[in-house]
């Protein structure tokens, strides 16, 4: 079935491949500070999946390289500006070739219409070196990243 998601102003809606993330992490580095104008971003990742063709005029994309020379897609609502989710150009199938068994689609929280607190109790903390609130007690949580960030990898 899937989760519902959206950007801000429904323009865009999709359905996830899975109920839940299979991960759930919550970024503090300044990167997710400035893309989503807040303390951390929030990042539930998904087997690899693609937004509805019926969608595509209304998706922007903004290309950004990470600190390791990985190139990122931001994928966004061009209406609303929302950002919708992010995923690697170096684990994306080649048009009309099926992705990798390991490959990941990474929604924004804030896009997932039925992520929850107790959802988020699951949310490893990453880059917490730049964190500007308190990290909740006992959860789990990286200075920078986690040494093995794809859950689909782990488990092969």
């Amino acid at each position: 079935m899937g989760m519902k998601a959206r950007c801000q102003c429904s323009k865009i809606q999709f359905t996830t491949p899975t109920d839940k993330p299979l991960a759930l992490y919550a970024c503090h580095c300044t990167e997710c500070q400035h893309q989503s104008s807040s303390a951390h971003g929030i990042t539930a990742i998904f087997p690899y999946f693609e937004l509805p063709e019926s969608v595509s005029d209304l998706v922007g994309i903004y290309t950004r390289h990470t600190l390791k020379g990985r190139v990122m897609e931001c994928l966004f609502c061009k209406n609303c500006g929302a950002r919708l989710l992010h995923r690697f150009q170096d684990s994306m199938a080649a048009p009309g070739e099926k992705p990798g068994p390991t490959a990941t689609t990474n929604v924004k929280g804030g896009c997932l219409v039925d992520l929850d607190k107790e959802m988020m109790k699951t949310a490893v903390h990453v880059w917490t070196q730049h964190a500007i609130v308190e990290i909740p007690e006992g959860v789990e949580r990286w200075e920078t990243e986690p040494p093995q960030a794809n859950p689909l990898q782990s488990k092969r």
